[in-house]
């Protein structure tokens, strides 16, 4: 059987997040294998999200087969994009240059912000990333739904967001200060169901 067939989803409010940021960060670490002196930031810019309005997480447990306290298989949160919010500004001002401001209103005036999912290797390929995004998603009062991506088309991710229903706004966009080209990608909520979003505790 999938290993992410057993894990289970549980929504957890902002002190769980602040309790469990550390094994987030190891998943982070596990799927991402960023550099070592990047952690530090990952970890803070990750507590300052906390305070974002309507911020809301979930994690998927598994408790068989990973060690000893390591029961992070995955996680995501999200927010509600807002003004003099770095990123939203950033990918705004791309938008507004795109398609004008109009355009960049519709997709970000009202917008929920996906700021964070990541899965461990051992667990991907089996429709967790879905299933977490699915769910995470589901009854948000916003009229769309934006993230961003490495853009390197045919991965895992790229076809996650796909299969979401999510569309390119921006491809090959750099966010200022360097660094690799990412994907903006968007979709218009509620998101097609997947699976039964998990419930709160």
């Amino acid at each position: 059987m999938a290993p992410t067939r057993r894990t289970q989803l549980r929504e957890i409010n902002v002190h769980g997040f602040n309790k469990r940021l550390s094994g987030m960060l190891d998943v982070y670490t596990a799927a991402m294998d960023p550099p070592a002196d990047q952690l530090t930031g990952r970890y803070a810019i990750m507590q300052r999200h906390t305070g974002n309005p309507g911020f809301r997480a979930i994690v998927a447990e598994q408790h068989r087969l990973l060690p000893r306290g390591d029961d992070l298989a995955a996680f995501i949160y999200g927010f509600h994009g807002a003004e003099g919010q770095w990123w939203h500004d950033v990918v705004h001002g791309a938008l507004t240059e795109q398609g004008g401001t109009a355009h960049a209103d519709e997709w970000l005036g009202d917008t929920f912000e996906v700021a964070e999912l990541h899965v461990r290797p051992a667990f991907q390929g089996h429709g967790l990333g879905r299933r977490l995004l699915t769910g995470l998603c589901a009854g948000r009062p916003e009229t769309t739904m934006v993230l961003s991506t490495l853009d390197r088309p045919g991965s895992r991710a790229r076809s996650l967001y796909r299969s979401a229903g999510l569309i390119d706004l921006l491809t090959g966009f750099q966010f200022p200060g360097g660094g690799p080209r990412y994907a903006v990608m968007g979709a218009r909520l509620p998101l097609p169901a997947y699976e039964s979003a998990p419930s709160s505790p």
